[in-house]
């Protein structure tokens, strides 16, 4: 689709429907939340999930999450008429590669990465009787794993899309309708500025939080009661650090440019911070500080600060868990 704009939402000439067959490869958090918000609607597709361990097959045969669990990925996708890949990112792009020969004309094929530039040129390559899409839900839960999956993970997520040149309006439209079934929103970005905005949002806060536990460890081998007295405020802002770090290895080094522009950003934020507070420039600092407060608020409701410390928490990376 050039340009990657839209057709018309609300075009609802394709939708999905009971005929149809959805394969959904990694059923973790992500792509088990997403079999079971689908579920509850009418003309539900026949679903088949594709899992590693044994424990991840028998919980979803237990919660009923699809109709067929298997750990062969190739028997899973060659009938299917839509594939939803919900890997680890690296994995991801492998798997495109593995099941592009063994998927039927017409197949549509939309990933749940968290990068989208090295996922989308891995879409490209796919045969020509394949339809790509390339998707990232921004939503996520501290606890991963199938085990915590819930129909309602994507309600009022925004669930960003990037269409490629090849991506016909019929391939646009099955998707904006599996999406308006999951309660989300749609955002269509070209993959390259999406993984900048997602640089911004998700994957520098992420290496921030782990630059502040580091400092607080340096300051604890001189005196380690300085855990005893981190309060909320700190759990808070370090919580993405607990972040599974094989996950994020893949979203930092599929998105290396942009995370090092954002980092020099962030450098210079931080040292006009350093220059005003050791210029004791009380007024120019009170003046800065005072207008980034009220850029936070005027884009999140409930501010946070001293009354309210859990308020202004970041979120979790939207890039919990994707495997299975």
């Amino acid at each position: 689709m050039a340009d990657g704009f839209p057709p018309s939402p609300h075009d609802s000439t394709y939708r999905l429907d009971a005929n149809m067959t959805i394969a959904v490869v990694g059923l973790g958090l992500m792509g088990g939340s997403l079999c079971l918000a689908l579920r509850r609607h009418a003309d539900v597709p026949k679903f088949i999930g594709v899992v590693r361990s044994k424990r991840s097959l028998a919980l979803a045969r237990e919660r009923h999450i699809v109709d067929h669990v298997t750990t062969d990925v190739v028997e899973a996708v060659r009938e299917a008429d839509m594939v939803i890949l919900g890997t680890p990112v690296r994995t991801l792009i492998r798997q495109i590669g593995h099941i592009g020969p063994h998927l039927k004309p017409g197949a549509i094929v939309l990933d749940l990465g968290s990068t989208k530039g090295a996922i989308c040129r891995a879409l490209e390559a796919l045969p020509p009787h394949v339809q790509p899409i390339g998707g990232h839900p921004m939503c996520g839960k501290e606890k991963a794993g199938l085990a915590h999956a819930e129909p309602t993970l994507y309600e009022g997520a925004t669930f960003v899309l990037c269409p490629l040149e090849r991506t016909e309006e019929r391939t646009i439209h099955l998707t904006l309708d599996l999406i308006r079934r999951l309660g989300a929103h749609p955002l269509f970005l070209p993959p390259d500025l999406h993984d900048r905005l997602v640089a911004t949002i998700s994957h520098l806060p992420y290496l921030v939080a782990s630059a502040l536990v580091a400092t607080a460890h340096r300051v604890a081998r001189e005196d380690p009661r300085v855990w005893r007295v981190a309060a909320g405020g700190f759990r808070d802002t370090t919580r993405v650090a607990s972040s599974d770090v094989k996950m994020m290895m893949d979203i930092l080094m599929t998105n290396r440019s942009a995370v090092l522009d954002m980092l020099d950003i962030y450098r210079e934020e931080l040292d006009r911070l350093h220059a005003l507070l050791s210029e004791g420039a009380e007024g120019e600092l009170h003046l800065h500080l005072s207008n980034l407060k009220a850029l936070r608020d005027a884009h999140f409701a409930g501010g946070g600060g001293a009354d309210n410390p859990s308020g202004g928490a970041p979120a979790h990376p939207e890039e919990d868990e994707k495997g299975s």
